[in-house]
């Protein structure tokens, strides 16, 4: 069975499909949940990374750092190793005003604990910074973010609706 036919009412709702449209819907958090149990990994990644690109959605180094506030240690320490990984182990360092979180971070990857020392701010700068050098980090972060889809709830219904079309349009 495909697994678009286990959530057919929200593909209409999403892709155009029988009158659908893209008007807000009622509640795209519980569409996107159970979008995501019920989508391949890849396909819930390629949603996410099309919302952090939209420009319906703020910048990706915001909602970033919102989500990263919304995240468990090893969510935060997840994101965190995303970017690091896509800006190299020295990165931070020529970051403006990031001694203090590369004196944190000399390995190159950073603990739960190590996160819990970090800031939403000083991920915003990351992120941007990492985007600016490596616009693949948007799709490093989403493939992450496809992992643990229920923190995804803070990001606002509107970039949910835009990951939810992205992943409807690709069923």
């Amino acid at each position: 069975m495909d697994w678009t036919s286990t959530i057919s009412e929200i593909v209409g709702r999403y892709s155009g499909q029988g009158g659908g449209t893209a008007a807000a819907p009622q509640d795209p958090h519980a569409d996107f949940q159970r979008v995501t149990q019920a989508a391949p990994r890849d396909v819930v990644a390629g949603g996410i990374s099309q919302a952090f690109r939209s420009d319906q959605t703020p910048p990706f180094s915001e909602m970033l750092a919102h989500l990263f506030n919304q995240s468990d240690p090893g969510q935060r320490a997840g994101l965190v190793n995303q970017l690091l990984g896509s800006i190299g182990p020295g990165g931070v360092r020529s970051i403006p005003g990031m001694t203090n979180l590369y004196s944190l971070i000399p390995s190159g990857t950073v603990s739960a604990a190590q996160a819990s020392q970090i800031s939403a701010n000083q991920v915003q700068q990351v992120a941007a910074h990492a985007e600016r050098q490596n616009p693949a980090v948007v799709d490093h972060v989403s493939a992450f973010l496809a992992q643990h889809p229920r923190v995804m709830k803070a990001v606002g219904g509107v970039a949910l609706t835009v990951a939810l079309q992205h992943m409807m349009k690709r069923s």
